[in-house]
């Protein structure tokens, strides 16, 4: 199947991802990166809030008439359009793909329905009712994309990728930079309040491990300083820093409704033993205090990390019980894009 793939190409990101899983599931795909077409627009902070934080709105003429231009050389037509996010393409952008009268499906993991980030997915929205599935990740977006005027949804799990996450087969090949006790790999935000619950670990004796960015703009980041090991790490670096970990953190969004999140599937997939707030999603995939664990204060966080850590039988059974369970969740970058191939197809 010839697929056109319109999304982020960075080799980083997870949208590039899954279009590899696409490819390996045995498709040609093609690429338009949609962001090419607004580069100058975005070039400084001043521009890129005021777009952001107007939904793309005024950049449409500008967007659909660069699509058009790339439309017009594709080596072949394609038997299906996949837009990951799509939040910088309104209606006019929609119906120059429609005239190629193939299924448009839709893949965002963000929350457009939630209000989180404002006006930024005000053009996705408009345009919501041209693609033929548009596939979610929180249950409550079913409805509200539906009420959005979605012609068919589809929900399902975040996902892990099985060759940018596959596991190193020995952990004498990860750096030993990359090893820690208790690690959370992640960004700092303002309103989560991630460095006040980790300042909380601290202070009851976790040996905690931090990377990620904006970590310098907690206004804890005294405290945290010496706790931080870097930026954000990438590719094969992510993995060490997960699978290098005896434990590893999961923190939800609250902003984006969040009842599971990517590292919920990725942290027991690339082997290291998940523990992460307490949720009836969680609870779901995994069975508590058998293939993961849960919590629902730092304090118990706390407890549970202690307890493991001076129980390495307790820590490895609970380890090994996640990586298999993950795997039976198909929650792979190419177990989802088969699913939504399955649905676009034959329903």
């Amino acid at each position: 199947m010839n697929i056109l793939y319109i999304g982020e190409t960075k080799s980083s990101a997870t949208a590039f991802h899954r279009a590899q899983a696409l490819e390996r599931l045995g498709n040609d795909v093609s690429f338009i990166n949609p962001k090419n077409f607004i580069n100058f627009n975005v070039n400084s902070k001043l521009k890129s809030f005021f777009h952001y934080h107007t939904g793309y709105t005024f950049l449409q003429s500008k967007i659909k008439y660069a699509l058009k231009k790339e439309l017009t050389q594709l080596q072949s037509k394609p038997d299906l359009v996949w837009v990951n996010s799509g939040e910088l393409l309104g209606p006019v952008s929609m119906k120059a793909l429609k005239t190629l009268n193939v299924p448009v499906v839709l893949y965002n993991n963000d929350d457009p329905t939630g209000g989180r980030d404002g006006n930024r997915f005000m053009s996705l929205l408009k345009a919501i009712r041209y693609y033929d599935l548009c596939a979610v990740l929180r249950v409550q977006n079913v409805a509200e994309y539906k009420q959005k005027g979605a012609q068919d949804v589809l929900r399902v799990l975040m996902s892990y990728d099985e060759i940018m996450h596959k596991p190193y087969v020995e952990l004498s090949e990860i750096p030993e930079d990359m090893k820690s006790e208790v690690a959370f790999i992640g960004t700092w935000m303002k309103h989560e309040n991630r460095d006040v619950f980790i300042l909380e670990l601290i202070k009851k004796g976790v040996p905690i491990s931090i990377r990620g960015d904006h970590w310098n703009k907690s206004p804890y980041f005294e405290q945290l300083k010496a706790y931080w090991k870097g930026p954000a790490v990438y590719d094969r670096d992510y993995v060490a820093a997960i699978q290098g970990a005896k434990i590893c953190l999961g923190f939800l969004s609250k902003g984006n409704r969040d009842l599971h999140t990517r590292r919920s599937v990725e942290v027991p997939f690339i082997g290291s033993l998940f523990c992460a707030e307490r949720t009836s999603e969680h609870q779901e995939m995994y069975a508590e205090g058998v293939e993961a664990v849960f919590w629902s204060s730092a304090e118990e966080c706390a407890a549970l990390c202690l307890d493991l850590l001076q129980d390495p039988a307790k820590c490895e059974a609970i380890r090994l019980a996640g990586m298999q369970r993950v795997r039976k969740l198909q929650a792979g970058n190419e177990d989802i894009a088969r699913l939504i191939l399955n649905k676009t197809f034959n329903s």
